[in-house]
C-alpha cells in the first residue's frame, strides 16, 4: 500500500514562502545597502 502525506494547509505554506524569502532577502538587501554606501564616495568626489 502507498500511503501519501496529507496535503498542507495554505497557511503552512505561505509560512514557508515568507520565511524562505527572508532567509534570502534579508541578506540581500543588506548587502545591496553596504555596497551602496561604499561605492558612494566614488561618484561624488
Amino acid at each position: 500500500m502507498n500511503e501519501q502525506d496529507p496535503p498542507s494547509t495554505g497557511s503552512s505554506q505561505t509560512a514557508r514562502i515568507v520565511v524562505s524569502w527572508a532567509i534570502v532577502g534579508i541578506p540581500l538587501v543588506y548587502a545591496l545597502v553596504q555596497t551602496a554606501i561604499s561605492v558612494t564616495p566614488l561618484f561624488t568626489g
